[in-house]
C-alpha cells in the first residue's frame, strides 16, 4: 500500500472518535439515566437532553416507519469509504485528520441507527430559548473534521498560477 502512514493516522483517529463517542452514550444512556429523566440544566447556557435523532442533521428526513434509518446508514458508509480514499491519496496530516475525524463521527452515529434505529443526542447549548439543535461527540467530531478540512483548503492549498 503506498500510504500506510495515512492508513494508520485515519484509523487511529477514527477508534478514538468512535470509542469516546460510545462511551459518552453508554456514560449518558447507562449511568445518568438520560432518557427517563427530564432535562438536566448544567449551566446556564447548556443542558443535557436526550433527543433520539431518527433522521439527518437538524432533524431532516425523520420517519422511522420507512427506509430512511437504511438509507442514511448506506449514505455514511459510503461517504466514509469515499474520504478514506481521499485522504489515503494525500500526504498531507491535516487532511488525514480531518477525513479521520467525519468517518469516526460517521461511523459512531451509524452503531447507534444499527444498535438504537436512531442517533442518541444529548448536548444542548442554548441562550434562552434559541439555541442549537442537540448533538453528540460523533456530531461534534464530523464538524471538528469539516472545519478543518475547509480551513486548509481556503487558507494553506496553493492556486495553480
Amino acid at each position: 500500500m503506498k500510504n500506510v502512514h495515512a492508513l494508520r493516522w485515519m484509523i487511529t483517529i477514527a477508534l478514538l472518535v468512535i470509542l469516546a463517542d460510545q462511551s459518552s452514550k453508554y456514560a449518558m444512556l447507562s449511568w445518568v439515566d438520560i432518557d427517563a429523566r427530564p432535562p438536566i440544566a448544567v449551566t446556564s447556557w447548556f443542558t443535557l437532553v436526550m433527543v433520539w435523532n431518527q433522521g439527518i442533521s437538524f432533524g431532516m428526513l425523520t420517519n422511522p416507519e420507512t427506509y430512511v434509518p437504511y438509507f442514511l446508514i448506506l449514505v455514511a458508509v459510503t461517504i466514509s469509504a469515499v474520504l478514506a480514499r481521499l485522504s489515503l491519496r494525500s500526504d498531507k496530516k491535516v487532511e488525514w485528520i480531518g477525513y479521520s475525524l467525519i468517518i469516526g463521527g460517521a461511523m459512531g452515529n451509524v452503531i447507534d441507527r444499527f444498535r438504537f434505529g436512531a442517533v442518541a443526542d444529548f448536548f444542548y447549548f442554548h441562550l434562552g430559548t434559541l439555541g442549537w439543535p442537540a448533538f453528540n461527540v460523533a456530531d461534534a467530531a464530523i464538524c471538528v473534521g469539516v472545519c478543518v478540512l475547509l480551513f486548509h483548503s481556503l487558507f494553506f492549498t496553493r492556486k495553480p498560477a
